[in-house]
């Protein structure tokens, strides 16, 4: 007699509803897991840059109208017979962020040396560019005293002092990509680089930017920057431009020479005085936007 066949029950690992579960509960341990051991990467902030003002300077601008030269032999006789003032500007350094920049910048200010040297390059809707150094003053050049004796500024070398941006309108920058001071200045040994720029906006400058070190800012006289802005520049025609290209591409040494009388200011501007004024507030954060 055969035995009955006791009923067959289906494994529950074989139940599709069973592994679904379990595969859901896996993946969400699994989830939760890598969650907790995965090592989160914090965000990289900008560096705060300490750009309180310590110093003030002033710079006085005028116009002369007649012919500039510098009498050699006294330097108490003036450039200029009939100035015309157009102002004054007082700038705020920020010598905590550049101490060695903001040093020979207010050296040149206290000594007067940046007096009766003139404002030699416009470039319109962009920036100006003064203190450019010569072989003598006669002609408005910057010639720096012995007695002054500038540190060398290793700040020239120092990616951090790059980082300030010419953002804005009034922004003060020391001259290196633009810097065109004369050639045998240079290979002089005791050589210290002083010429500056100072942006007239109304946009931003980001060609200058990482080529040049931002030192500080126009407090008071923005209308004066703009003023000198203004002041029509020597500008070549297309064709002067294509032979001087061509005359550098055949190595020509006038090509370079040319090219400096290019945005020269058709009338003379220049710092008619320049000088220190006492900060009552060092820590005091520039206002301006």
């Amino acid at each position: 007699m055969a035995s009955p066949l006791s009923p067959i029950h289906p494994l529950p690992f074989l139940s599709s509803s069973s592994t679904a579960t379990t595969l859901t509960r896996r993946s969400l341990l699994l989830s939760s897991t890598l969650t907790t051991t995965l090592p989160t990467t914090p965000l990289s902030l900008p560096p705060q840059l300490d750009t309180n003002i310590t110093d003030r300077v002033y710079l006085d601008f005028s116009l002369c109208p007649t012919y500039f030269r510098n009498a050699t032999a006294a330097d108490s006789i003036p450039l200029c017979s009939d100035p015309s003032p157009l102002g004054r500007l007082v700038l705020g350094l920020y010598g905590n962020l550049l101490p060695l920049t903001v040093s020979t910048f207010k050296r040149m200010c206290t000594s007067s040396s940046y007096k009766n040297t003139l404002v030699h390059k416009i470039f319109p809707g962009q920036f100006f560019q003064a203190g450019r150094q010569g072989r003598s003053r006669e002609y408005g050049e910057v010639r720096l005293p012995p007695a002054l004796d500038l540190p060398r500024n290793t700040e020239t070398v120092d990616s951090k002092a790059f980082l300030l941006k010419h953002s804005r309108p009034g922004v003060v920058s020391l001259c290196l990509s633009e810097n065109d001071d004369d050639d045998e200045v240079k290979l002089d040994s005791e050589y210290r680089n002083v010429e500056f720029l100072i942006t007239t906006g109304p946009g931003p400058c980001p060609q200058l930017d990482n080529n040049n070190i931002v030192f500080g800012t126009v407090l008071e006289g923005l209308a004066v920057v703009t003023a000198i802005a203004s002041i029509p520049t020597y500008k070549p025609s297309e064709r002067i431009r294509q032979l001087n290209d061509l005359a550098e591409f055949f190595g020509d040494e006038r090509a370079q020479k040319g090219r400096t009388l290019w945005n020269r200011p058709l009338k003379t501007v220049y710092i008619s005085d320049c000088g220190e004024l006492q900060v009552t507030k060092p820590s005091m954060s520039p206002t301006l936007p």
